[in-house]
């Protein structure tokens, strides 16, 4: 495995302590051997700083990188400018991996024009339980071309996430994680693709998600509004401008995207921000009414879609009230 290309893992690691060894050492472990591990500790304050630095003095292929806290995509771009390898991947530190994944995905590229590959995953809760497919990985191996591949995420069926994946260096070399945003995954891949001849799918779930309550992107108050709804309304505005520029048979893919990303805005932010003072509110409002007859003719968006679409266009606070009331009726 020696002779073979060098794959830089990057894990970013902020307090998760309990969680480390598992996902350090599932990477430690992996057949394909000729890695660089990537420890990026994103300031933490429970003991993962001195943890890593023992993974190091255990393996020589691990090196710990110190920063001060910034985030998720902060540790990931360090990473990314201190990388050696020929191809990355990503590992999340409360996350694990089966031992073949990076070799199943670095053979999964060989004889291929595709720059990334990419494995299916699946997410444990804190109980052990098995938790709903995000996305199904194809019974066999299968070459996505860029176009489909984004019309596959413009549809919510492809999976955005880089820690399924393997990509060459190349692909990476002057793009960036957005800082302080979420839906960053989506924000750089969507771009990556535009300038990539594709995806390789290969069948198994070898990248295993721990659905953990408080971690980098999941709430303990389910009834948080996350910023994330405002940088998905972004990110679809992204991706509406790539589209026009690089695969122009989807747009209406892409406005469809757009006004699917607009409503789950409206349906999840709480009522009293509903408000003219709230820019990002009102401009989603303006949005609707403006491309009212634009979603009446989209042909992918759904009867309830346009019901939705129209109703929040006419009386958006009032209809959140009805909706709060009808779903608690539900319960």
């Amino acid at each position: 495995m020696s002779e073979k290309a060098l794959i830089t893992v990057i894990i970013p690691v902020y307090n998760t302590l309990e969680y480390l060894p598992r996902c350090v050492q599932s990477v430690m472990a992996q057949t394909y051997e000729n890695l660089e591990i990537l420890l990026v500790d994103d300031g933490s304050t429970d003991g993962s700083s001195e943890l890593c630095d023992g993974f190091a003095a255990q393996d020589p292929r691990v090196r710990v990188l110190h920063k001060e806290n910034g985030g998720s995509s902060s540790a990931r771009n360090l990473g990314l400018s201190e990388c050696r390898g020929d191809y990355v991947g990503f590992v999340d530190s409360d996350d694990h991996v089966d031992p073949d994944m990076y070799e199943t995905l670095f053979l999964g590229l060989q004889g291929s024009d595709a720059s990334i590959a990419q494995v299916g995953r699946d997410e444990i809760d804190a109980q052990g339980n098995l938790m709903e497919n995000i996305c199904d990985p194809p019974n066999e191996r299968e070459m996505i071309s860029a176009e489909d591949f984004f019309r596959e995420l413009l549809m919510h069926r492809g999976d955005c996430s880089f820690c399924t994946k393997l990509l060459r260096r190349e692909l990476l070399r002057t793009e960036r994680f957005p800082e302080g945003k979420l839906n960053e995954d989506f924000y750089l891949l969507i771009r990556i693709l535009c300038g990539s001849e594709g995806i390789v799918s290969l069948p198994g779930r070898k990248y295993h998600v721990f659905y953990r309550l408080g971690s980098n992107s999941r709430k303990k108050d389910p009834n948080d509004f996350s910023r994330v709804y405002a940088d998905c309304v972004e990110n679809a505005d992204l991706a509406a401008t790539l589209v026009s520029e690089h695969f122009p048979k989807l747009s209406e893919t892409a406005f469809r995207f757009g006004v699917f990303q607009r409503l789950e805005y409206l349906l999840h932010v709480p009522i009293p921000q509903m408000k003219k003072e709230n820019e990002t509110y009102m401009a989603i409002v303006r949005f609707l009414r403006k491309n009212w007859a634009g979603v009446m003719r989209n042909k992918i968006l759904t009867r309830k879609n346009k019901a939705y679409a129209t109703a929040f266009a006419i009386m958006p606070r009032g209809i959140r009230v009805l909706h709060k009331g009808w779903m608690k009726v539900r319960k």
